[in-house]
């Protein structure tokens, strides 16, 4: 975790210690397989990997932005969104992250990126134009916690590996599934692959993304001393998002781990596989903690 003043989660940390060590074997196992069982000469899968490696590393935080149809923002245009990052990045003691909007009346938020220094914290035109002052910030501490915490970056990784594997499984569904030939084994190797490394991929997401998002809940509530905002805000977003259209959600569940909310409603089949724990176990550790903020200290 970075040095702030968001407190920290030992399980937190063991989970995600837990999924980048799986997430590492998982890689070693894919481009082992792939040097063993095709005609790729050895430098060629190491080349392959580092260059995945890299791209991943550098640039999924900006497909995150995509998949969200997000842009960063100055101080310029948007200087009250800007001024309470800026409050909350004082009070938590941590480096401001880049600031984006994304133009969807969707009320959401998320973070991404792959260190403190080098993230950004976005929220939906949508969930500001339905949340007060005191809410807003509460989601943004939300964000600012995964952000301290690192827990964006393993989801980052996670969330490309599986995104890049679901491609490749695409591509050879569309274009490969009638292939035959004896040249086609180094297909047929890395398209079996793809689809264990989504499987994993996917599992391994989920049994981070309830944990992660019950820390953030509580050390955003902490750091504000604004449980009930917080709250506020989950039960706001949660109801209005059972009136967004089944389409819109659809567009950004690709993104679901990284959301404030998930972008489901009781029609999808999202909420069977939830990236995000249920609201009334959200709602009860918010007022758990209101309860142990307003005890008496001696």
């Amino acid at each position: 975790m970075a040095s702030t003043r968001f407190r920290s989660d030992a399980g937190l940390t063991a989970r995600m210690s837990l999924v980048m060590l799986l997430l590492g074997a998982l890689y070693v196992t894919v481009f082992v397989a792939l040097a063993a069982f095709t005609d790729l000469s050895g430098g060629v899968v190491l080349f392959l990997a580092a260059a995945f490696g890299i791209g991943q590393w550098y640039f999924s935080d900006s497909l995150a932005m995509r998949a969200m149809r997000a842009r960063e923002v100055s101080p310029n245009e948007a200087p009250e969104l800007h001024g309470m990052i800026d409050r909350m990045c004082a009070l938590a003691d941590m480096p401001k992250p880049r600031v984006a909007i994304a133009d969807t009346d969707l009320p959401n938020a998320f973070a991404t990126g792959r260190s403190p220094n080098h993230s950004v914290v976005c929220v939906t035109r949508g969930i500001m134009r339905r949340l007060d002052a005191d809410e807003l910030e509460g989601v943004l501490a939300h964000e600012l916690s995964h952000v301290a915490h690192r827990d964006v970056m393993v989801m980052t990784i996670a969330g490309f590996l599986g995104v890049a594997a679901g491609l490749v499984i695409r591509w050879g569904m569309y274009f490969g599934g009638g292939r035959r030939d004896s040249n086609s084994a180094p297909f047929i190797v890395i398209w079996l692959a793809s689809i264990v490394v989504y499987l994993i991929s996917f599992l391994l997401t989920r049994v981070l993304s309830r944990y992660r998002e019950l820390s953030a809940d509580r050390s955003g509530a902490y750091l504000t001393g604004k449980p009930s905002a917080l709250a506020s805000a989950l039960t706001k977003i949660s109801g209005d998002m059972a009136r967004i259209p089944t389409r819109d959600l659809r567009e950004v569940q690709s993104a679901n781990a990284f959301l404030f909310a998930p972008a489901i409603n009781r029609q999808s089949i999202g909420g069977l596989i939830s990236t995000h724990p249920p609201l009334e176990q959200r709602l009860e550790q918010l007022a758990n903690i209101s309860s142990d903020l307003s005890r008496p200290t001696y």
